[in-house]
């Protein structure tokens, strides 16, 4: 184990692997002695040994009032130190490998360990620079799931679709891998190669992807002026600098005497709640923007910030079921509120709140549920996503034409809008 780490430490996160392992080893004997005959050419088991003794250090770093909750940690921690045929063990990886069954324990796919790797991605790709395909994913299933292609990106090049699921990645299968292993393989230096086996909704064969990773580096918000007075804002991610580009785009549009404004949130994954009530701020005068629901019942409000810039003129919002999270908060506000009238398909549905808690040591983060989230009207969510006003698809037909059939709805929407004002 590494030298920072010290030996109270050591003890306690030792712990969490012993129940770990003590679990694995009653899981393995329970399948040997049902389902494996009695032969004599099968492995000699040797004789059970004595009940391994907690150490006095052991029992003195644990809490009193957990000392025998405990105990079969440090039992389990001393035999496999003790007993296991391949020493020394890695004390770093098992420590590692204890926290992450402990998340997973949990039993909520949004609740997981990450590792030092994991969560410096993690954070980098909301800061807008990191190296890799571009593209949101969803590692909460059993595949690693394609949330939107960054706009630009070699994922968006090579034709990467929402709800793409990556079967195998440089020729090796994910089945049985979890998620968050499979977009770790996905990341890479920029220049590098890596091939992807996809299935596809309606497709019966897979599909075969070759991509080179660059550095991605996402300008978080952008805009233009179009026809009838129209000022476009594409808003692709909620990370550390969307709220300063927001101002600076829309002081860019509002100084161009706009009639209405278009939000585009279609394939963005959503990031921090906090930079989602900024967003909607700017938009909503005042009132709530979300509650925060707690476990416990209690409740927590986010409301409008006051001072917005754009909170007069007609607004139209285009989600598509790569809009989730944060996006689901500003569409759900402006939504509830009347403020936008929402054009695309159902969005993704993630209506929960995480904490990324980073640990000692540079030792990764834990990342936590810790709330769900409901619209200014209470509307829920999560698992369910919000219904456009005006549900218009985009095909394959459209994209391969140039069409964009969402986009042309929301300008005649909005043109119909500022005739009334």
């Amino acid at each position: 184990m590494e030298a920072s780490l010290d030996k109270s430490i050591k003890l306690i996160l030792g712990t969490l692997v012993g129940l770990v392992l003590l679990t694995a080893v009653f899981s393995a004997g329970i399948l040997v002695g049902h389902f494996v005959p009695a032969s004599t050419d099968l492995p000699v088991i040797s004789d059970l040994i004595p009940r391994q003794e907690v150490l006095p250090e052991q029992q003195g770093a644990t809490p009193g009032e957990l000392q025998t909750l405990f105990q079969p940690f440090w039992e389990a921690w001393n035999i496999v130190h003790n007993q296991y045929v391949d020493q020394p063990l890695d004390d770093l990886k098992l420590m590692r490998g204890a926290i992450k069954g402990m998340m997973d324990a949990v039993g909520d796919k949004q609740t997981y360990y990450m590792d030092p790797h994991v969560y410096e991605s993690a954070t980098s790709e909301l800061s807008g620079e990191y190296e890799g395909i571009g593209a949101y994913v969803d590692t909460t299933g059993e595949y690693l799931k394609i949330i939107s292609p960054i706009e630009g990106s070699p994922a968006e090049a090579v034709g990467l679709k929402p709800g793409d699921l990556i079967i195998a990645i440089d020729g090796v299968d994910m089945t049985g891998k979890t998620p968050e292993e499979a977009r770790q393989k996905v990341l890479g230096p920029a220049g590098s190669e890596v091939k992807l086996t996809v299935t596809r909704e309606n497709q019966e064969e897979h599909l075969e992807f070759s991509i080179t990773r660059a550095k991605i580096s996402i300008a978080s918000v952008t805009g233009k002026m179009l026809d009838n007075n129209i000022a476009y804002v594409d808003i692709n991610t909620f990370g550390e600098k969307t709220t300063d580009e927001l101002y600076k785009t829309l002081d860019e549009l509002l100084a161009q005497n706009p009639q209405g404004i278009l939000i585009d949130l279609r394939n963005n994954g959503g990031g921090y709640l906090s930079t989602a009530v900024d967003v909607a701020s700017q938009f909503i005068s005042d009132g709530v923007v979300l509650y925060e629901q707690h476990g416990d019942g209690t409740r927590d409000e986010y409301k409008a910030q006051g001072k917005g810039r754009a909170t007069e003129l007609p607004l139209v919002v285009l989600v598509n079921e790569g809009s989730a999270s944060a996006s689901e908060i500003l569409a759900g506000a402006l939504q509830d509120y009347d403020r936008a009238q929402l054009v695309g398909v159902q969005s993704y549905g993630k209506g929960s709140v995480q904490q990324w808690m980073p640990l000692s040591n540079d030792q990764g983060a834990a990342r936590v549920t810790i709330a769900r989230w409901l619209t200014p009207h209470e509307r829920l969510i999560d698992g369910v996503g919000l219904t456009p006003d005006f549900i218009i698809e985009l095909t394959d037909d459209d994209i391969a034409n140039n069409r964009d059939p969402q986009l042309d709805k929301a300008v005649e929407l909005l043109i119909g809008l500022i005739a009334q004002r």
